[in-house]
């Protein structure tokens, strides 16, 4: 599961400044800033939009003229020491993804900023449910696609009963554990059950960060994990393919 909230692009005007400075082009430029008319709602709402009761605050975007665009994909196309106007079209972000999705994420660090949701401080702050973890590929079933035999919890063989779990039991269970052992945290202060709840956590946790990064590092991210086999890689590429003129970061698409 991967979620992005509160995307917003900003540094057109001043990326397409600088990169028309190499050959003092500044004259050739044909964007302007715009608005994305009709995203308010107003229109539909009332029927009609006056300019004297108009606001259009949060409504605000870039129109990348002709001119500028062809300059920028063919700078695009000559490589990363040419484009380095990529590197000023800024894209801010919240995402909420699990703990072993960040880990790859996290190779991205040139050119990126992040500010997490700490786990540290604030683990015991609410009570674990399912929806803060990301699950939805675990078997609910007690065989597995293979027809392997789960995990039997009594090994016991002289017991009359076995008890068979599934890997979404497991995490339920897991879930049931650390509740047990945060509320046993909030009444005791006990640092040895906050422990338990720091080293028990699994990867499956999802974890919400702002995020900083720009077309340049989109770029690199789209090229190496577009057909990753991670479910929210693809998710976070369909994403990418959203933002404005997001050509510039894909490339012209072959055929």
């Amino acid at each position: 599961m991967l979620k992005i909230e509160n995307t917003e692009v900003m540094g057109w005007e001043h990326a397409i400044r600088g990169m028309r400075n190499p050959k003092n082009s500044w004259e050739k430029t044909d964007s302007y800033p715009a608005v994305d008319c009709g995203k308010c709602g107003k229109i539909e709402r009332e029927d009609i939009c006056k300019k004297e009761d108009r606001d259009c605050t949060g409504f605000e975007c870039f129109e990348v003229g002709p001119n500028d665009l062809k300059l920028m994909t063919t700078l695009r196309n000559a490589g990363t020491d040419h484009r380095k106007f990529m590197r000023m079209i800024t894209v801010y972000l919240d995402i909420t993804a699990p703990l072993y999705w960040w880990k790859e994420f996290d190779t991205y660090k040139v050119g990126t900023v992040a500010n997490s949701c700490s786990t540290m401080h604030k683990i015991a702050d609410k009570e674990f449910t399912l929806a803060d973890f990301s699950c939805e590929h675990l078997d609910r079933e007690p065989y597995h696609r293979n027809w392997i035999e789960s995990v039997i919890v009594d090994e016991d063989i002289t017991s009359p009963h076995k008890v068979w779990m599934t890997p979404f039991d497991v995490l339920r269970c897991t879930i049931k554990m650390l509740n047990a052992y945060r509320e046993n945290y909030l009444e005791t202060k006990d640092k040895q059950d906050w422990w338990q709840m720091i080293q028990l956590l699994p990867s499956s946790y999802n974890q919400r960060r702002t995020v900083m990064l720009n077309y340049e590092v989109l770029a690199n991210i789209y090229k190496s994990r577009r057909n990753h086999k991670l479910d929210e890689w693809h998710t976070f590429c369909d994403w990418i393919e959203s933002l404005p003129y997001s050509k510039l970061i894909t490339g012209e698409k072959k055929g």
